[in-house]
């Protein structure tokens, strides 16, 4: 469907840029994604370097599922092989009025949480994003 047959005029169809952090004092972790979007469902996948454990340095494939109401949003990413300590994640966040930001919380339920940004790819910088991403408000919790 093109954009101005998805709710709110709005297609987060394309490729993003993302960060995360962790609710420690860990560096946040750059990722990529691929969105489609057809009526209000959301699939794709995503990208990123791990971090820790048997991981460390791997690349991480991820497959997403979910939904956009409006300018919400909300998925689930199940990564894809059997990392330890790299378990489905839900995110849920808010969608820019213009819509090329996406920015909230991811959970992983009953352990931890961290905030996300997410920019169309070729909106912004890595620096610029980092500089966004320090002015998210959304309060992380262990």
């Amino acid at each position: 469907m093109s954009g101005a047959e998805n709710e709110g005029g709005l297609d987060l169809s394309g490729l993003w840029q993302g960060i995360y952090s962790y609710p420690s004092k860990r560096k946040p972790i750059a990722f990529s994604a691929t969105l489609t979007e057809t009526g209000f469902h959301l699939v794709g996948t995503s990208q990123e370097i791990g971090t820790f454990g048997d991981a460390n340095g791997q690349v991480l494939g991820a497959s997403l599922d979910g939904r956009r109401s409006g300018r919400s949003v909300t998925w689930l990413k199940l990564y894809h092989g059997t990392w330890r300590r790299y378990d489905a994640v839900h995110y849920s966040g808010e969608v820019s009025t213009d819509g090329n930001e996406i920015s909230g919380t991811w959970t992983i339920p009953g352990n931890w949480s961290g905030n996300f940004l997410m920019i169309r790819a070729g909106g912004g910088t890595e620096e610029e994003m980092l500089e966004a991403f320090a002015t998210i408000s959304v309060p992380a919790r262990r």
